[in-house]
């Protein structure tokens, strides 16, 4: 078993940099959710589990300082996808952890860094995927993968840097040169919605009137 990783050696970043295409492509982290910004939403959820937070976003970032966070762009250009806010947030993590979350999964787990946090300790990992339950078109239930619920080590960051300057996009097949685990949400108490995403304004309003 490695040493524990407590919340304050975790620093935790929004994603907010998308081009929420399937929104029409307006700023997806500042749509309205339950009376907040969905970014500021997923922040105030976030931060009670690490030591500090970070937010990247790469429009309106007047807006999002206003969440009295640091807030930095992507360094890689064009929207090049979830990966970039990894690597920004590495380049910009005080800490020895970096846990990110997505702006768009509001009702993300309030205990998501621990039991990331707990796997990593236990399985000497460097790199934890959450893992929740999904339905398929035939009303089987299996676990998949979130891979931008990550919780990584910052010294991955010349890794990462390595291969986004290689043109390498994929969470996926970077993380898995690792030592990389999953840990599945699957506790009886556990929101089935825990993970669940809105792409669309639609489906985000579906979220918000979940109870």
């Amino acid at each position: 078993m490695a040493e524990a990783v407590r919340a304050h050696d975790i620093t935790g970043l929004v994603l907010a940099g998308g081009r929420g295409a399937r929104m029409g492509g307006v700023d997806k982290g500042l749509q309205p959710f339950r009376g907040l910004p969905l970014a500021r939403h997923a922040l105030q959820r976030l931060a009670p589990q690490v030591g500090s937070c970070l937010v990247n976003a790469n429009r309106h970032l007047e807006r999002y300082a206003d969440f009295g966070v640091p807030v930095w762009p992507d360094s890689l250009s064009d929207y090049a996808g979830p990966l970039a806010g990894f690597l920004c947030g590495l380049s910009h993590c005080p800490t020895p952890w970096l846990l990110t979350v997505p702006c768009d999964t509001p009702l993300f787990p309030l205990d998501l860094a621990q039991r990331l946090a707990s796997a990593a300790a236990a399985r000497n990992a460097e790199i934890v995927f959450a893992a929740g339950r999904e339905t398929d078109a035939q009303g089987h239930a299996r676990w998949r993968d979130q891979p931008v619920f990550c919780l990584l080590q910052a010294a991955l960051l010349p890794s990462l840097q390595q291969y986004t300057a290689q043109g390498g996009r994929k969470i996926d097949t970077w993380a898995r040169a690792h030592r990389c685990i999953s840990v599945a949400f699957d506790r009886p108490e556990d929101d089935p919605r825990a993970f669940a995403n809105a792409n669309t304004l639609q489906e985000l309003h579906a979220l918000e009137n979940a109870r």
